[in-house]
């Protein structure tokens, strides 16, 4: 299978839901965007990416703490009128942060494209 930079992931993400409200490719570990993209001026995505990475690491935390023997799939926050989508890569070194807005996306799609953006990740 052939590996994408996050460049291209976010290339093809935005291709498949061309109205997110942002996306973008995080390093697990500290936090950085490695390519973003916001369709609202508004919307920081590289903000967004720093605190959602503490959402990871403690979930990472409690399967330990828990002794889970488990990994993650996804992790979905549902705000008023957002959706907003976190998925680990295959190695759990980058993350795929996506935006959406509950109204205009269907959430099964949009955690399909997110999935098989992950797989190809490089």
């Amino acid at each position: 299978m052939s590996t994408l930079t996050p460049n291209q992931v976010i290339q093809n993400i935005l291709k498949e839901l061309p109205s997110l409200v942002a996306v973008a490719v995080v390093e697990t570990e500290t936090g950085m965007p490695l390519a973003h993209h916001s369709n609202l001026a508004s919307f920081d995505a590289e903000t967004a990416a720093a605190y959602n990475t503490e959402v990871v690491k403690q979930k990472l935390k409690a399967i330990q703490a828990l002794k889970l023997n488990q990994t993650i799939q996804d992790i979905l926050l549902t705000l008023t009128d957002q959706l907003h989508l976190l998925k680990l890569s295959a190695d759990g070194g980058k993350f795929i942060y996506l935006a959406v807005n509950s109204a205009d996306t269907n959430l099964a799609m949009a955690r399909q494209i997110v999935k098989s953006q992950a797989a190809v990740l490089n």
